[in-house]
């Protein structure tokens, strides 16, 4: 279910995690859920042929990558014991980037040939691809309880607050204090200087994305 919010100063869209849907990996190595992306698929887009998507996997197998030329990627460790994944030129492993710990980040080009290596079964991530000619994304954890006084502030064409851990309560700007389960995200458009207050004790991931003027 997706839920408008009433907020004066931004478009807020409340997404509930239980809602979904997982896609099958062709290889069969896990699953996807998509939790927004632009532009969206109604609206004629294919897979692939997106300015930013953000989506939750979970991962069953080690394996490769698909790869995703002029893309952005950020990983975020949500559950399991982690994977390593590592760069590779031909046989050669030229870096890795340990997720082993949860909310370890990863970021990395989408063109690098990336091989994922499974700690001890399977893992959930999180994940935020970016067009880069095309727009721009950051991705930082708010951790609930750790600055009780010191809202938040949040700027950029989009921002999405997806709840890694819950539940934590949220209020955006003006409007009415909401509860994020975990999987739950609260997308904003259009936020200047947006205040969010935090409470709890779970984390947020909150990205905000700024597109490219030309």
């Amino acid at each position: 279910m997706i839920v408008a919010v009433a907020d004066n100063t931004a478009a807020l869209t409340l997404i509930r995690g239980v809602d979904l849907v997982a896609t099958p990996w062709k290889n069969g190595g896990g699953v996807t859920r998509e939790v927004a992306a632009f532009p969206e698929r109604e609206q004629g887009a294919a897979p692939g042929d997106f300015v930013w998507r953000v989506s939750v996997a979970d991962v069953a197998q080690a394996g490769p990558f698909s790869r995703f030329d002029g893309v952005d990627r950020t990983l975020v460790l949500l559950s399991g014991a982690g994977m390593l994944l590592d760069e590779m030129d031909g046989a050669t492993v030229v870096k890795s980037h340990a997720l082993t710990q949860t909310l370890d980040i990863a970021r990395f080009n989408g063109e690098t040939r990336i091989d994922a290596r499974l700690v001890d079964g399977a893992t959930r991530d999180f994940n935020l691809m970016v067009r880069r000619e095309l727009a721009c994304g950051e991705l930082e954890v708010w951790r609930a309880g750790t600055q009780p006084d010191a809202p938040r502030t949040v700027s950029g064409d989009v921002v999405l607050l997806f709840c890694a851990s819950g539940p934590v309560t949220l209020t955006p700007g003006a409007a009415q204090a909401l509860q994020l389960d975990t999987g739950d995200t609260l997308r904003i458009d259009g936020p200047n200087a947006l205040r969010c207050a935090l409470e709890g004790e779970g984390a947020l991931l909150a990205i905000s994305i700024c597109y490219t003027r030309r």
